[in-house]
């Protein structure tokens, strides 16, 4: 069976389509580069890119039309296998290459406006034939030429490997940034523990993610198009997560306005504890009996929040209450000098000691010294001792609430009297 060589084919078919009198026609050459295929698409229309496609799809159908009788002409033993099979391997480079192109062109067919389902599911069928002789040499260069085409193997591993070199260059330039924006950070005394943190984290991040977007866009990705459907994403999601999504942006308040810091005391929603960490979603607080209480973000801001290490420096507010018939003069010598030998009490402001309130059952006195804020509890331990120590030696009393009852006579005799 004698065959035209597949460019004749081709030629023939232009010379045969009705819109071959249109200027901007373009011959189905199956070695012309895709990059410059696509360009010239570019300014076709509609009309002119459907004679395209019709003219692309015979070049396909002749070419899979003369895999298809060769593969029958060895399967039946016709004819010289060699030469055969010689052929096979030359008619599919060629229609490997054509099925590229092909697709391009009706890729740019549907962005016009133009229906190529047929065509697409065609050239699905027709990418899908198989071999049918078992002859190794056959397979291999199948295989060979599917390392050499513009979309084979060899791209896809050269693809590969810039998307993981490029990915691991921004990687460790995240770990690079990320310490040298730790050092810089670390001299700035106006910025909380958890600002820094939470700046050193997210700088790292935002640099792998621009890394993960140009990985991407190397590889060919259409990264604007990737960009719009996550932002698409997004929106959907953001009524999804309203709750985490408000625990964020109280987290950012937090950061922000720095109404606590890691290590602090703190007090908020009737929670006492030191502040162990704060993410962008959650606080977590460790009591005082350690347990770890962990409060969303949302809740925080929305609490009144104790901080009581806040400041350097804290009064100790401490009331002693003496007997009604106790000397008060006495007991305010007493606590005041108790006050003033205390070596972590300070001098300023003065300490205030004075009757505080007459109560049921006792007489109370105030005492109100100043201490560092790390200092509270050792001197309020401290000062309690001392005075009820002195108290006890000075023979002063410190009442416990008592009732007094009064019987009063009603005159009535008890029965049998």
């Amino acid at each position: 069976m004698i065959r035209l060589p597949l460019f004749l084919a081709c030629a023939l078919t232009l010379f045969i389509c009705p819109a071959l009198s249109q200027e901007n026609t373009l011959s189905p050459d199956p070695r012309i580069s895709t990059d410059i295929l696509a360009l010239s698409l570019d300014p076709l229309t509609e009309e002119e890119l459907e004679t395209q496609t019709a003219i692309w799809m015979a070049a396909l159908k002749e070419s899979s039309t003369r895999i298809a009788e060769n593969e029958i002409r060895l399967l039946s033993g016709e004819g010289d296998a060699s030469a055969i099979s010689a052929e096979l391997l030359l008619l599919r480079e060629t229609k490997a290459e054509i099925l590229t192109r092909t697709q391009i062109v009706l890729e740019a067919y549907e962005l016009k406006g133009g229906d190529a389902s047929k065509q697409m599911k065609y050239l699905a069928a027709v990418r899908g034939i198989k071999p049918a002789n078992n002859d190794v040499g056959t397979r291999v260069h199948a295989f060979r030429t599917w390392l050499g085409a513009e979309d084979g193997g060899m791209r896809i591993l050269l693809g590969s490997i810039k998307f993981i070199v490029v990915l691991a260059g921004f990687w460790l330039l995240s770990v690079f940034a990320g310490k040298l924006i730790r050092r810089s950070i670390s001299r700035q005394a106006n910025i909380s523990a958890l600002l820094k943190v939470f700046i050193n984290k997210m700088a790292s991040r935002i640099i792998l993610g621009i890394g993960i977007i140009v990985a991407l866009g190397t590889v060919g990705v259409n990264v604007g198009a990737a960009l719009a459907l996550i932002g698409g994403g997004a929106f959907i999601l953001a009524f999804a997560l309203q709750d985490t999504l408000s625990n964020f942006a109280a987290g950012m308040m937090l950061l922000i306005y720095r109404p606590f810091d890691v290590g602090s005391a703190v007090e908020i929603g009737g929670i006492k504890g030191k502040v162990d960490s704060v993410s962008m979603v959650s606080t977590t607080i460790l009591t005082f009996d350690n347990q770890k209480v962990l409060v969303p973000n949302k809740k925080v801001w929305g609490e009144t929040i104790t901080n009581i290490t806040g400041m350097d420096t804290r009064r100790v507010d401490m009331v002693f209450g003496i007997g009604y018939s106790d000397d008060i003069g006495k007991a305010e010598e007493i606590i005041a000098r108790a006050v003033s030998e205390h070596p972590l009490i300070l001098s300023e402001p003065e300490p205030n000691i004075g009757v505080h309130e007459l109560a049921d059952s006792s007489v109370n006195i105030r005492c109100w010294p100043w201490a560092a804020t790390s200092d509270f509890l050792t001197v309020r331990t401290e000062i309690t001792r001392r005075v009820k120590e002195d108290f006890d030696a000075a023979g002063i009393s410190i009442p416990f609430p008592q009732r007094d009852i009064h019987f009063h006579g009603t005159g009535t005799k008890p029965a049998g009297d």
